[in-house]
């Protein structure tokens, strides 16, 4: 008797599933939605910090920890709680940079900029980290432009900062208010400090354990707190401009005086202090005037001056002012406002059908990039009637068609998309001939 085997089914086991990997938290992507707005402002600093003389600087992402612990303050949340530190394979204590102008004052101390024509104007723009709580409009990953006026002490520098600042909003379409204050130099500021200290001490029972650990570490950041308690007391509390010593008030006075003269709205905020130990004198920040209260209350960006700023990093004594703007909050007022930056467009689209056309377009199209004509294709699609639908899409006042045929008679084809009509040429010519059919329209 012959046995036949039997076909026994074995089920295949499931596929294993990679689980996708998400961003680190606080971190976010810029996505191409939102470049047109991105690239906005970028050019927007650009060209303001070039027409005042400001030259660009990039710093590296990592730092000695050291320089940051020394500029910014040990005591600053900033160095407490939300800096990105890490010890390298080298043995080396870095951080990521949370703020600019520590290090371009470290640049400019280690490059010996001092022995240049001063001041010296420098503007930067990249990523900043700071390790905090991620919360609407700031990230641990975020944006600033900023620019630095290192080697002049004189008011007028305060106030062409602040103008350029408030500039940068105004001319985005962004409706922003600068208070101001001057929170004078150490010696009076410490004498300031000693009276705010007794004033808080007698109503310690009504701050929050947070704002009894800055009494005791920072007095100045008490002023900063959002606790509404706090903000009830600040009403009664000892004011700074008491404490301000004369060449602090004088050179006040001169900052407000130049602001006035070229017509800048701004706030006197007596408590203002602003959180980084380098600061002396003037200091500023700017918020949108928005009923968006997210928005109104979340500062766009700030500064001062930090004449002793240079001495902490082991440099010769260098009066500096500087002032950052968090891009990534001028993103929400953009888009809160509805701002609408014009899209790209291009007056010709390059068609082309079969794989002979298909190349001989490739080339053609390069031979448009290179003569500075903007030109748009969809060289992944073959059919000619999908390209002639994004061709219409993009509105586009010309196309030109290269098919097997045209390859064959050393020609192409110039579509009207208005007009609908067409003509053919040498495609030798046709770049030429597409320049002066858009000049006439120029016309």
């Amino acid at each position: 008797m012959q046995m036949t085997k039997k076909t026994v089914s074995k089920e295949l086991p499931p596929k294993k599933t990679v689980p996708p990997i998400g961003l680190v938290r606080g971190m976010r992507d810029l996505l191409p939605d939102d470049q047109p707005l991105w690239h906005l402002m970028r050019r927007k600093a650009q060209e303001l910090v070039e027409a005042y003389g400001f030259e660009r600087i990039d710093t590296p992402i990592i730092e000695e920890t050291a320089l940051f612990v020394r500029g910014v303050g040990k005591q600053t949340d900033i160095v407490e709680k939300e800096l990105f530190s890490f010890d390298t394979v080298g043995g080396e204590h870095v951080s990521l940079r949370p703020e600019g102008t520590a290090s371009v004052m470290r640049a400019y101390i280690h490059h010996g900029m001092f022995n240049q024509p001063q001041p010296v104007k420098l503007w930067y723009l990249g990523p900043m980290f700071r390790h905090d709580r991620p919360q609407h409009g700031r990230y641990r990953q975020h944006q600033q432009f900023g620019c630095e006026v290192l080697g002049d002490a004189d008011a007028v520098i305060d106030a062409q900062l602040i103008l350029i600042a408030h500039l940068f909003y105004k001319e985005l379409g962004i409706d922003a208010t600068v208070q101001v204050n001057s929170i004078g130099m150490p010696e009076s500021r410490a004498n300031y400090k000693n009276a705010l200290v007794s004033f808080f001490r007698s109503r310690r029972n009504r701050l929050s354990e947070e704002d009894k650990r800055r009494l005791a570490k920072n007095p100045l950041r008490v002023l900063d707190s959002k606790d509404p308690a706090v903000e009830e007391m600040k009403a009664e509390a000892p004011q700074i401009v008491d404490w301000l010593d004369e060449e602090s008030k004088g050179h006040f006075m001169r900052v407000l005086e130049y602001l006035d003269e070229l017509n800048v709205p701004y706030q006197l905020n007596p408590y203002l202090v602003r959180g980084l130990d380098y600061y002396a004198k003037t200091v500023f920040e700017f918020y949108a005037n928005s009923s968006d209260q997210t928005l109104a209350q979340a500062s766009l960006g700030g500064g001062g001056r930090y004449d002793g700023l240079s001495d902490l990093l082991g440099g010769r004594p260098t009066p500096a002012v500087g002032f950052s703007v968090g891009l990534d909050r001028v993103l929400n007022c953009l888009k809160a406002a509805k701002i609408e930056v014009p899209e790209r467009t291009t007056d010709i689209f390059v068609a082309q059908l079969g794989e002979q056309g298909r190349k001989k377009a490739f080339a053609v199209f390069e031979e448009f990039r290179k003569a500075g004509i903007a030109a748009s294709e969809t060289f992944g699609k073959g059919a000619i009637k999908a390209q002639m639908e994004i061709a219409n899409r993009k509105k586009v006042k010309y196309a030109i068609i290269i098919g097997q045929k045209e390859v064959i008679d050393g020609t192409a084809i110039i579509r009207d998309m208005d007009a609908g009509t067409q003509e053919i040429v040498d495609v030798r010519k046709v770049v030429q001939e597409v320049k002066k059919k858009l000049e006439k329209t120029k016309v």
